[in-house]
């Protein structure tokens, strides 16, 4: 029976030792909620570490703890005191987490961190390819495992594996700054589904892999070689039952021994309003601006002096590192100011706990309170303002969201403001004091309604259904694959052949493209595979290209085999050149002002000049740029070559203006009149090479290199299995 594997930094479960007695209970985080039905169904199983490090266990207690945590479904991976330290608390959270949330200020980037967090990565692999059976999923959770998953995919290619980012990504101008940004966004694409929050970090990714990695990215589908790999945002729920129940039972039957009751209980009133901050003691999550811009809304309002509390639950996070520290002193010294500077006998305007609260004082704290004030500066997601919406038992209350929070995409009900404008801060906490008791419920109502259907079980499962859709995007490239079997058949169909021809286009399928296209002049190994197809008997090889006749002879000029060269306009056969066709050149002097143009407008492009045609190159040029400079000239082009016989030709990172008379297909079907052939093989790779595909008869073998939309029979993933294709046929069976 297939599984499918969850993975993340943590296992789900709290695991305690303490005089040797062995404590586990599950974790009640947002993903291990989400999670739970996953993890339950089936044989599945989840792999992360226990939170005791290594070094703290002998060898009985570690297998203690193995045997425990193997009861709830979950396998560990062993890590260390120096890798939590160098992987976790440094790479992790010095590196990735503030550079994510633009923090870059806070970035350090140090080698020896970068190297534990290859090596812990290295670590998950090993544990859940030793746990992996042909068929089983894969799911990947969050930043500290970015390069996890390429790691499975490079030993088990078959496996199918999602990744979700549950932090923002950000966008290509900060990611770009990051030393080991071409490893991580690797790392990243052996998943088959790379899921974010919203559709903004889904849109900042996928800008970065175009810009960085150059891969070809249509819509949400990035073409790696032989594969394609989905990208799309799956806004992350909660469980939104057990907290609206949850808030029921509190309303019906108070929790009147709690601390955080009592206190509630002194301030409630009709008259009396309270505002609810709740967060991580985190820079991220805007607590400083928070309370300044409070302090403001009492200046400029002081009418609500006396009428309102701020009651601030911080959680304590990550406290042994400076900037938290830090964060900390700053948030202290701020409650203390501001509640100097507007206390009186009765009334203290912030309500400060640093601190952990158990789930029926959170619950507490969200039914009391009439305004939520979730702002931070940057945040993934934000799934307290979730909660918050889901404890509204009387639909009344008002949620106060920053823009720059996940949630506030799909939030739209609540009054969304910018965290670092004052002015629009104060002036949207008078109008959640004061909104109507309708208007209230009527947002709060749809804001419920939306929150109830796409709860963290329909993430989960929207996700999972997702992935496995990815299945029959792969079925459709392993169609056309030349897979073992048809290989075997082209080569014994070769070589039982009474008279056989092959065309192989040159750039692209024999060698690999460059940069600058006069790099791309063959090697001595080019030149002796060819030599040995050419000399064996009754074997004609012919290489077509689109290259000028002068380069071709410069390269090719001393061997025998035959040539055709600018789309099919000369042959070089015999050691002679033959015009195949007579074509006027003088609409030049008109296109290439046109292109000139373009290069002068976006960097990295130039023009080379053929005999009977112009190409434009953007290989090198920024795609987004090019992606509308493309559509530009296109567009420019398009009423000039329909009155000159002339066609736009788009190949591989390439524009081409030339003769509407002319093409590798035609020329083709003119040399195959001249013998009459029992085996044909065509193999190219870019759109020119498609009109070869479609005029080779039906026995012929016609192969695409590359793994795009072709009218080929057959796919092969690069030159390499070019290489390897024709050294076999150049062998005698």
């Amino acid at each position: 029976m297939h599984k499918t594997i969850i993975v993340s930094n943590r296992l789900p479960l709290q695991v305690s030792i303490k005089n040797d007695q062995l404590k586990i209970k599950p974790s009640v985080g947002g993903l291990a909620t989400g999670m739970k039905s996953v993890h339950a169904e089936g044989n599945g199983i989840w792999v992360g570490w226990s939170g005791i490090p290594e070094e703290d266990l002998d060898k009985d207690l570690s297998e203690k703890v193995r045997k425990a945590i193997q009861k709830e479904k979950c396998v560990t991976v062993p890590l260390s005191h120096q890798d939590i330290e160098e992987y976790y608390e440094g790479f992790s959270n010095r590196a990735l987490w503030p550079l994510f949330h633009y923090f870059m200020e806070y970035t350090q980037f140090e080698q020896s961190e970068w190297e534990a967090y290859k090596r812990v990565n290295e670590k998950f692999a090993e544990v859940i390819i030793n746990q992996l059976n042909d068929g089983d999923t894969v799911w990947i959770h969050d930043y500290q495992l970015l390069l996890l998953p390429q790691l499975i995919k490079e030993q088990k290619p078959n496996t199918t594996i999602g990744f979700f980012l549950h932090i923002p990504f950000p966008s290509y101008e900060i990611f770009r700054t990051f030393p080991w940004r071409q490893e991580i966004l690797s790392g990243m694409l052996g998943a088959d589904l790379l899921g974010f929050h919203t559709y903004d970090y889904e849109r900042h990714f996928l800008s970065s892999v175009k810009r960085i990695l150059r891969l070809e990215v249509n819509f949400n589908e990035i073409h790696d070689q032989d594969r394609i790999i989905k990208v799309d945002s799956f806004p992350m729920g909660i469980d939104y039952d057990k907290f609206h129940t949850s808030a029921l039972e509190h309303i019906k039957k108070p929790k009147e021994n709690s601390e955080i009751y009592q206190r509630l209980q002194e301030h409630i009133s009709e008259d009396n309003k309270l505002i609810l901050s709740i967060d991580r003691m985190d820079y991220t999550k805007g607590i400083p601006n928070r309370i300044k811009a409070f302090e403001y809304f009492l200046d400029k309002f002081p009418e609500f002096k006396e009428k309102v509390r701020l009651v601030m639950l911080a959680v304590p996070s990550r406290s042994n590192v400076p900037q938290y520290q830090k964060l900390k002193r700053e948030t202290d010294e701020l409650v203390g100011r501001i509640n100097g500077k507007f206390a009186t006998v009765s009334w203290t305007p912030i309500w400060y706990f640093y601190r952990a609260l158990p789930f029926s004082d959170l619950i507490d704290l969200y039914i009391s309170s009439d305004v939520a004030l979730i702002t931070p500066i940057r945040d993934g997601m934000n799934l307290v303002a979730k909660e918050y919406v889901a404890t509204r038992a009387n639909k009344d209350g008002v949620l106060i969201l920053s823009e720059m929070a996940g949630a506030a995409k799909e939030m739209n009900e609540a009054l969304l403001i910018n965290p670092n404008n004052y002015e629009d801060f104060t002036n949207k906490l008078k109008q959640a004091l004061t909104m109507p008791i309708e208007e209230q419920q009527k947002r709060m109502k749809f804001l419920q309604n939306r929150l109830k259907r796409y709860d963290v079980g329909k993430w989960a499962e929207e996700f999972l259904k997702s992935l496995a859709e990815t299945e029959q995007k792969k079925e459709v490239i392993v169609a056309k694959k030349l897979t073992p079997v048809y290989e075997e058949k082209l080569v014994a169909d070769y070589h039982k052949a009474q008279k056989r021809v092959l065309f192989l286009d040159y750039d692209g399928t024999l060698v690999g493209f460059k940069d600058d296209p006069q790099e791309a002049k063959p090697d001595d190994l080019l030149y002796e595979l060819l030599d040995a197809i050419q000399e064996q008997e009754n074997t004609r090889l012919v290489l077509i290209s689109g290259r000028d006749k002068e380069t071709f002879e410069r390269w090719f000029g001393h061997k025998s085999y035959d040539l055709v060269t600018d789309h099919g306009v000369w042959l070089f056969q015999n050691k002679e050149w033959l015009a195949l066709e007579h074509l006027k050149t003088d609409w030049m002097q008109s296109i290439r002002p046109i292109l000139e143009t373009f290069v002068d407008r976006t960097p990295g492009t130039f023009i080379e000049t053929k005999k009977y045609s112009l190409a434009w190159h953007y290989r090198i040029a920024d795609p987004e740029l090019v992606k509308t400079r493309t559509l530009e000239l296109n567009t420019v082009l398009t009423s000039m070559v329909a009155n000159n016989n002339l066609m736009v030709l788009k190949g591989n990172k390439v524009i081409e203006i030339k003769s509407s008379n002319v093409n590798k297909g035609r020329a083709m079907s003119r040399l195959n009149l001249q013998e009459d052939y029992d085996f044909m093989a065509v193999i190219g790779d870019d759109w020119t090479d498609e009109y070869m595909f479609e005029e080779a008869p039906e026995f012929g073998y016609t192969i695409k290199v590359g793994y795009t939309k072709t009218k080929a029979k057959y796919q092969v993933k690069d030159t390499k299995q070019v290489h390897h294709l024709l050294s076999r046929l150049k062998k005698n069976i």
